[in-house]
């Protein structure tokens, strides 16, 4: 009779396993549909700068997305996101997935994986994500779809699997680039006082599967970036740059940025073209979707380009890493200027 008991408790308890397995998969399954953005910005940036090892005669295609999602999933979700990327496009490399886990703090890196089978990056985030709670986050990936013939010249596309309240997408033209086209044409366009032109679209209340696609092309001498194009510019006299060093004297030490110069702590060769930029983005009413501070050891991601930590030297050396990644972000409009000075000066 006990053994009859027992026999009949498996039955049922593995009954109700049949529901409760699947259900749990459920919850760390990540459905795009139903984490719908509020916000998304993509930055596509050609010839903008290029990662170690990078081949000297091959241009880059940086491309950030910059994103505010909502778990409308009606659990708590503490699965890893995942969001689409080109992985098996030439020359793909992921260089960084971050969260914005606070307001006004700086962003903190996570560990993630790339499937080039699925075209996926993923990653878990810090702590699970409540319901109806909103999530900020990063991702940044080099390629090397910018093809070279009379003209250089990609393609970018971008399809969304959720709603997204609003979209932009702006493009930022090589330094030096001439003959320029870029189809369709942008409704927005400026130019900074260094001669980068960017462009910019604005979407609203964007539908699950729209389809966005850009031809862009240019005429380009060389494969200089734009970042080191900058640098080798002479800041403007103005009230912009009142007591401000524009030599540029660090160098990076290793990999294929060993001879790119680096600002001084009033970033002179990049307050120009960070305010038109800052320019750029209160047109459009953006929120600033970054934050910019040295990352600490805890909070570097383990398989892409690690940035270095901050070593206090007695000769106020500063990481070149550290100090290269502030410029960056200044520059693409993550940070602003006042910003910019606080993290340099807690570098030094």
């Amino acid at each position: 009779m006990l053994k009859k008991r027992l026999l009949a408790l498996f039955l049922i308890t593995s009954f109700l396993a049949s529901f409760i397995i699947p259900n749990a998969y459920a919850e760390t399954t990540f459905q795009p549909e139903k984490f719908p953005y509020t916000d998304m910005q993509i930055q596509i940036m050609p010839e903008f700068d290029y990662p170690e090892g990078w081949a000297k005669d091959t241009p880059s295609l940086l491309v950030g997305q910059y994103g505010t999602f909502t778990n409308k999933s009606g659990q708590d979700f503490d699965g890893k996101v995942e969001i689409t990327v080109p992985a098996n496009e030439k020359g793909f490399q992921a260089y960084l997935v971050a969260e914005f886990p606070e307001d006004n703090k700086p962003e903190v890196q996570r560990p993630f994986d790339v499937d080039k089978e699925k075209g996926v990056i993923s990653w878990k985030p810090s702590k699970a994500i409540k319901n109806n709670e909103s999530y900020r986050f990063v991702v940044e990936y080099y390629t090397s779809a910018v093809d070279i013939k009379d003209k250089r010249s990609f393609t970018y596309e971008y399809s969304n699997p959720t709603e997204i309240g609003t979209l932009d997408v702006i493009f930022y033209a090589p330094m030096d680039a001439k003959e320029i086209t870029l189809e369709p044409k942008a409704p927005n366009n400026t130019k900074s006082e260094y001669g980068e032109e960017l462009f910019y679209y604005q979407y609203k209340d964007v539908k699950v599967g729209e389809s966005y696609k850009y031809s862009f092309s240019y005429q380009k001498d060389g494969f200089k970036s734009t970042l080191d194009a900058i640098n080798e510019k002479q800041p403007p006299n103005d009230e912009n740059h009142t007591g401000v060093n524009g030599t540029a004297t660090d160098q990076i030490s290793g990999g294929s940025g060993g001879d790119r110069p680096l600002i001084g702590i009033g970033g002179a060769v990049v307050i120009g073209i960070a305010i038109i930029i800052a320019g750029v983005f209160v047109y459009l009413g953006l929120k600033g979707k970054s934050q910019s501070a040295p990352k600490t050891s805890s909070s570097k991601a383990t398989n892409h380009h690690p940035k270095k930590q901050v070593v206090k030297k007695e000769n106020n050396s500063i990481s070149v890493d550290d100090k290269k990644e502030l410029r960056k972000k200044l520059l693409n409009g993550k940070i602003d200027q006042e910003t910019y000075d606080e993290e340099m000066k807690k570098l030094i």
